[in-house]
């Protein structure tokens, strides 16, 4: 596959690839995250004078990834995120190469913690209180993904980014996004972040929307116990084998003032069985609802 081949996947067949010039349009502020197949830092954009997300794409491996779909005309990462606008998801701003063929997407940046840092170094204090409005806003983001007819399949802490003042959080990342049809839920694309994986992706089995249920269930039970369902203080990878085969522990044993309905709910969406587990992000939300009312 050459590059052009690269870039296509990346942005979509359907997408013009605009030449953006960041060393020269922006000013490089810090860096803020090296993924598996991006890097990401902060930047001021000298024609709008505001800060920004720059996101360069790693042109071999997500070769690598969109190799697994030759053939069913996947809409890439960039073409993805910019069809998202909704209040607790990040908006792209644009997307397109830099002058040397590398794929780039500019974005919203947010001050906040992401969720992630918050859980890894325990800042309960952060977000309590607050448990119920930011499950609130991680099911609406996800509601949306699965309203746009995408499975999202990075759902996790790392890809919430709280607001500065706390009172909520959005959703960044399509770069695992597929649609929800059956060529792409078919067994096999065992791709996501493995302590968030369900066990039908773990297993290499057919897939739905439902995956993005389970690992939202992981996300919020994480939240308000600032530790992983199926281990204790140290957490590896290998975590996502134990997802169908041990038990998680109830989250009241973790944390046992949260409310009865709302660990219920959680331990509903985090069902390692596909039947078993909440069926819908609307039902996720309808019960939530009732909860918060």
């Amino acid at each position: 596959m050459g590059l052009f081949d690269s870039i296509r996947n990346a942005f979509g067949s359907s997408q013009k690839h605009q030449v953006i010039d960041v060393d020269t349009r922006y000013e490089r502020m810090r860096t803020s995250a090296v993924g598996t197949m991006s890097s990401f830092y902060v930047a001021k954009d000298h024609k709008t004078d505001r800060l920004v997300g720059v996101k360069l794409l790693d042109i071999e491996k997500h070769e690598q990834f969109e190799a697994r779909f030759k053939g069913l005309k996947k809409p890439g990462e960039a073409e993805i995120a910019l069809s998202m606008h909704h209040p607790k998801i990040v908006e792209t701003y644009e997307a397109g190469v830099t002058p040397k063929g590398q794929p780039v997407i500019i974005m919203e940046y947010i001050e906040g913690p992401s969720l992630q840092q918050i859980i890894v170094k325990k800042q309960r204090h952060l977000i309590a209180g607050i448990e119920t409005t930011l499950i609130r806003d991680m099911a609406e983001s996800l509601k949306y993904v699965h309203d746009q007819g995408y499975i999202h399949r990075d759902i996790c802490p790392r890809n919430y980014i709280c607001l500065p003042d706390m009172s909520g959080l959005k959703l960044i990342d399509f770069g695992l996004t597929v649609p929800a049809t059956p060529p792409f839920m078919a067994p096999g694309n065992r791709t996501g972040t493995p302590l968030y994986m369900s066990p039908e992706i773990v297993r290499r089995r057919p897939t739905d929307k439902r995956v993005d249920i389970f690992s939202l269930g992981v996300t919020c039970y994480c939240l308000c116990t600032m530790q992983h369902p199926w281990q204790g203080e140290v957490v590896t990878g290998k975590a996502a084998l134990q997802h169908d085969t041990t038990e998680p522990t109830p989250i009241l044993e973790r944390a046992p003032d949260l409310d009865p309905k709302l660990a219920r709910l959680i331990m509903h969406a985090l069902q390692p069985s596909v039947e078993k587990r909440v069926q819908s992000i609307d039902q996720f939300l309808a019960t939530l609802r009732t909860i918060a009312a």
